[in-house]
């Protein structure tokens, strides 16, 4: 497990700072949000410091994800209050990333929780099929 000296979880995951750990294998963590969005707000993060996600190999992005299923499922049966669930993965500052180690948070949603995505100005535009089809071609030629 590779790790950063000023990163917040990597401490966490090196046993420098307390964490209430959920899970832990040879690949990833999970572990409780100190700031929580409700109870039982998880954040599952790959063991190895990486910045973004571009930067995880095959094996940890399968993982993370694997992983993220178990929680979720244990979350329902837990006796947390959990009539649903939002994954949320900010990559990079302009999409609200502050803490740079990919985590990956887990939060249980019910009726009246008082989060919201705040979604922007123009959402509702439909772009056309050309605009749609032309923006797949950019990704589809950086894929390779």
């Amino acid at each position: 497990m590779s790790q950063s000296e000023e990163c917040v979880i990597c401490k966490l995951l090196a046993g420098e700072l307390e964490v209430s750990m959920v899970h832990r294998d040879e690949v990833c963590s999970a572990f409780m949000d100190i700031q929580p969005v409700n109870r039982g707000h998880v954040l599952i993060v790959p063991n190895r410091h990486m910045r973004d996600v571009s930067s995880l190999n095959d094996k940890e992005s399968a993982r993370l994800f694997v992983v993220a299923q178990r929680v979720t499922r244990a979350l329902r049966k837990s006796g947390v209050k959990c009539e649903g669930i939002n994954f949320f993965l900010a990559d990079g500052e302009a999409a609200g990333q502050e803490v740079f180690h990919v985590h990956l948070h887990i939060f249980p949603r019910f009726e009246g929780d008082g989060f919201s995505l705040n979604l922007p100005p123009g959402y509702k535009r439909r772009p056309s099929r050309k605009e749609l089809d032309a923006t797949a071609e950019m990704i589809r030629t950086a894929l390779g």
